[in-house]
């Protein structure tokens, strides 16, 4: 059986008002190992990114400038995922929101995704597990100890291969993934080494750049002045950045 763990991000929610997918992350799962095969790709939704939704994924107006729309990497993104298993945590929510963009594009025959796929809801799986206790992702994540340290925002293809890990728990298999065909994935002193795409998640975190908002530069400029006024003569960074020193 061939599988695919997907997630997905989006412009806010809920579908119904309009909001559409700008982040797409697939791993491809055969005889429990990761292939090596992926999908990921992000897209310009020809809207604006709630700001709600930025604090979750980090995913920026500004980011998404130039990225492809969805029917340009529809066909592509339909092959990938015809004929899997798609294992997805609240199924409910990707797969309304794969639905309405196939749907925006009028090719019905692509506007619902159980027609060609067989689908797995993960939280669906957990909540029955384990009734009466929070089933995220994060939690699952702790209860079934499976590395999601890079996870400081949310991100389609990261959180794709960390459900792959925990599904593999939850299903009683490997909980740490490498590449069909090879041995343990390792430094050479039996510790797993992270996965490409984990480490490509971990520099995204090392090299986010978190820029000040309008109340922020306000009151770093507020403070400057007093600091000019008490001193009789600008900062010395100030100084610095206009060439005074």
């Amino acid at each position: 059986m061939r599988y695919v763990v997907l997630d997905t991000e989006t412009t806010g929610m809920p579908v119904t008002d309009g909001h559409r997918v700008i982040e797409i992350g697939c791993v491809e799962l055969e005889g429990r190992r990761l292939t090596g095969r992926h999908f990921h790709v992000y897209l310009q939704p020809d809207r604006e990114v709630d700001e709600g939704a930025i604090a979750v994924h980090g995913i920026t107006n500004e980011f998404l400038v130039g990225k492809p729309r969805f029917k340009d990497v529809a066909d592509e993104f339909f092959e990938f995922i015809k004929g899997a298993e798609l294992i997805i945590h609240n199924a409910a929510f990707d797969v309304g929101f794969i639905n309405n963009e196939f749907a925006l594009l009028g090719q019905s025959d692509r506007s619902d995704v159980n027609e060609y796929c067989t689908v797995l809801d993960t939280l669906l799986m957990a909540r029955e597990r384990h009734p009466g206790q929070r089933n995220s992702l994060d939690a699952l994540c702790k209860r079934y100890d499976v590395d999601n340290s890079g996870r400081d925002l949310h991100g389609a293809l990261l959180d794709a291969e960390i459900l792959a890990d925990v599904y593999l728990a939850m299903t009683g298999g490997q909980t740490n993934l490498s590449l069909a065909g090879e041995g343990s994935d390792n430094d050479g002193t039996g510790r797993q080494q992270a996965s490409p795409i984990r480490r490509l998640a971990a520099e995204r975190v090392r090299t986010r750049v978190i820029r000040a908002g309008e109340d922020e530069l306000a009151a770093h400029a507020a403070r400057l002045a007093v600091i000019e006024k008490s001193a009789g003569a600008p900062a010395l960074w100030v100084q610095m950045e206009s060439g005074e020193s």
